[in-house]
């Protein structure tokens, strides 16, 4: 359709050709990240503001997709809600460092705005290290911060992925054994009795991820 089409486009997907590239899977287009797009560095002053921002577009868009798929059973049949959660989760995380392809509508330019903003934030955050902890971040030349954002990501994952998976039921659980080492089901809540995350998606590129959503529609 024209409408997937456009997903699909290099005027939507960073890195694409006009012969080949990757296709934001119907998902994505939906992610429910109005919490995110409405960050600015005027708001957010430190990590702790940041973190509180980054914690309600997870819950949000959990709360989200776990209504969508208990009002819609059977729309995405090959997927349970803690994989399609784990999915919006690794989304946020590339949007967070800098790493998401989706650019979405050039034209509206939110998806740039945000981009700007988390770089005027991390600077910010930047900023407020000591200076030790300066010397261990020395790719700032093009002030995007990836390596702080890499860390900044990996040290709060934990906490975004309790908040995503706050709106999941007592009953959902991931399709295989994704805590402590792959030893443990996950009990409630797509989470692991340790309160650890099942899932590391977020560490698998992006268009691996989308080509495999897409293999299950």
């Amino acid at each position: 359709t024209e409408e997937s089409a456009s997903q699909c486009s290099t005027s939507r997907i960073s890195g694409n050709d006009n012969n080949s590239g990757s296709c934001a899977p119907y998902r994505k287009l939906q992610l429910c990240d109005y919490n995110l797009e409405k960050i600015t560095d005027t708001n957010v002053t430190n990590t702790h503001n940041l973190l509180v921002d980054v914690l309600l577009a997870a819950k949000h868009e959990g709360d989200s997709l776990s209504k969508y798929m208990k009002d819609n059973k059977g729309i995405i049949p090959k997927s349970n809600i803690c994989t399609v959660l784990a999915r919006s989760f690794a989304d946020i995380g590339d949007i967070i460092r800098g790493k998401d392809l989706y650019v979405g509508n050039r034209k509206e330019r939110e998806k740039e705005k945000l981009q700007n903003n988390l770089k005027s934030i991390f600077k910010k955050i930047y900023g407020d290290l000591s200076e030790s902890a300066k010397k261990h971040y020395t790719d700032n030349k093009d002030l995007n911060y990836y390596k702080l954002r890499e860390d900044w990501w990996a040290l709060n994952r934990k906490e975004v992925w309790y908040a995503i998976t706050c709106g999941a039921g007592t009953s959902d659980k991931y399709f295989r054994k994704t805590c402590s080492d792959d030893t443990a089901d996950t009990y409630e809540k797509c989470q692991c009795v340790t309160h650890d995350v099942p899932t590391y998606l977020d560490y698998v590129p992006q268009h691996l991820r989308w080509f495999e959503e897409w293999a299950e529609d």
